[in-house]
Parts: C-alpha cells; structure tokens; sequence
C-alpha cells in the first residue's frame, strides 16, 4: 500500500461529478494519495442541474465511494452545499455519525477562526437571473467538450494545450471585474464577522491571498475546481497550501470511460433519493 499524505483538513469543490468536463480520475488519484482527518467538499460536487442517466462513468462513481471509504475510516466529512447541488440544501443539518450536509461549516482551527461556504450567495446572477446561471453552465460543459477535442489535435502536433474557459475570462473585463468584486466582498463579510479564514469555491480561481480591510486581516481562499484547476486545499501543520495535480489541463476522454457510461445502480438510487 502507497504511503498516504497526512492531512489535518483537506477542501475540494466544484468537481461537478455528471458533466463531461470533470475531471474523476485524477480526482480518485489525489484522493488516494491523502488521509485528513477533515475532508470538507465546498459545494458543486455533483451536478444536479445537469445530471443524465446517460453520463455517470464508473470513474464518477468511484469518486463518490473514495469519499464514503474516508468516511468509513474515520474521516470528518462535510458537504456543504452549493448552487448546482442545491437540491441538497433541503437536507441541511443532517448528520450520519462523521458525515454531515449543510450550507456552511464554521471551525475554530489553531486559534484561527475558519468560515467555510461555497460562495453562489454572494454571486448577483445566481440571486437574480438563475435561468441565466443554469444557462451558462451548459455554456461552460460544451466549451470544455471543445476544448477537449482541440487539445487532442494539438497534442498530436506536438503543440502545447490551451485553456478556451481562461482564455475567456482573462480577456473579458467584466469577467476579471467579477472575480475580483467577488473576492472582495467575501473577505470584507469574513473581516466584518471577525473570521481569521474564509474559504470558498464557485468562481473556479484557486488562491490563497491575504486581504485587509479597515485594519482586519483576512486570509482568502478559494479550493478552485476539478474541471480545468484540478486543486484542492490542504491543511497541514499550521499551514495552508494549494495543490495542483500535475493533469491541469483538459485531457481527452478515452474509449473506456465513454463505454462505462451507464450510470450504476447504487448511484441511480442516490440521485433518485436526492431529487425526491
């Protein structure tokens, strides 16, 4: 057995298991390679909005029953909700021995107070324009698929790959705007509330960042997604890090993922008791 990574908390969100675009096997490798005692999923974990029968590889699966062996072993799990797995949100405040589903997770950890949430209550088109929002995600899914097949093409011309989705984003000022306005606003309520630590996903810009405002201090992070960033936050003696699997760039899929995409029963079940 592989030597595992001990890890006090480690913070994955956005991996947005159903869709095309996620990345599942790398995901099951950096979970197999770490053991926290705190494993904290921040929201867009599986992606409601536009899950299919149709798609749910083994690989996704097999995401889902890394998690509930940590859980089994004696990890503290917490799923915290976000905005493409809202349908989660009715059963906030549930808990099942070390695993629990909720909206938001405030720690105390080495004297330092933590506020974890996945951050869509702070987006403007998530509150006013959900239409919009479910909109762009399919946007965002058949951009990557895209993306994909380009990269492919440019692996096999021996050329480097390209990201289209932060392509876009860097070259869109109201893009770059968002994301800074976001941050921004997220670590002024942290510093308003006295939180040392706030930590979100959502935006899918991993970062770690020190932030002040009117002489408080605040420490922002954002675990980023396992779409495009392929990272996760880890915790470890009295520090944060950012981790990046060496995968950060959109891969195309193979022939088996594509023929093991029936979705399996045990998960069928799951998302059948999700969306009751």
């Amino acid at each position: 057995m592989s030597h595992k990574r001990p890890l006090d908390i480690a913070v994955i969100s956005d991996v947005h298991l159903g869709i095309f675009g996620c990345h599942a096997k790398e995901l099951v490798q950096y979970l197999d390679q770490i053991d926290p005692k705190i494993l904290i999923l921040n929201g867009d974990i599986i992606d409601i909005w536009q899950f299919s029968k149709r798609y749910f590889p083994k690989s996704h699966t097999k995401v889902i029953r890394r998690i509930l062996k940590m859980i089994g072993k004696g990890t503290e799990v917490y799923y915290l909700t976000g905005n493409h797995d809202e349908a989660l949100r009715k059963y906030a405040g549930f808990e099942l021995g070390n695993f629990q589903i909720d909206n938001k997770l405030i720690l105390e950890v080495d004297g330092k107070r933590h506020w974890f949430f996945h951050g869509d209550v702070y987006d403007v088109t998530m509150k006013n324009s959900k239409w919009l929002a479910k909109l762009g995600g399919k946007g965002y899914d058949l951009l990557i698929i895209i993306n994909r097949l380009v990269n492919n093409v440019l692996e096999k011309m021996g050329r480097e790959k390209m990201s289209f989705s932060k392509k876009v984003k860097q070259s869109v000022k109201q893009a770059v705007s968002f994301i800074s306005d976001f941050e921004q606003t997220v670590a002024e309520i942290a510093a308003d509330k006295s939180f040392d630590v706030v930590c979100c996903g959502h935006i899918h810009q991993p970062i770690i960042k020190k932030m002040e405002f009117q002489g408080k201090e605040v420490l922002y992070l954002n675990s980023g997604d396992w779409v495009e960033s392929l990272t996760s936050l880890e915790y470890y003696n009295g520090e944060w890090n950012l981790y990046q699997h060496p995968n950060s760039t959109p891969q195309p899929a193979n022939q088996e993922e594509e023929e093991d995409a029936e979705l399996d029963w045990n998960t069928a079940k799951v998302v059948s008791f999700i969306n009751e």
